[in-house]
């Protein structure tokens, strides 16, 4: 179980999508869940990764500037069906 940092729920990881500071300082999606580095999970949905982005969650969870980009692929995994990695 992992906790999402948009709504703050308790689900199974492989619900969620793992985003992924690496070791360099890099921002990235692990769409395995197997990336190494820090990792923070939010829900497949727009409102939780809205949520995330107007809260600043993942820059305050890597402790760095997180770029609009990140967010805007996140919102892409969405399109292209990111949560059916169950």
């Amino acid at each position: 179980m992992r906790m999402c940092i948009g709504c703050r729920e308790m689900k199974p990881k492989k619900e969620l999508i793992r985003v992924v500071r690496d070791p360099e300082g890099n921002i990235d999606i692990d769409l395995k869940g197997k990336a190494p580095g820090r990792g923070a999970y939010v829900c497949p949905l727009p409102a939780c990764i809205d949520k995330a982005a107007k809260t600043k969650l993942l820059e305050k969870t890597f402790g760095q500037k997180i770029s609009e980009e990140v967010y805007a692929k996140l919102k892409g995994q969405l399109i292209q069906g990111g949560s059916s990695n169950q």
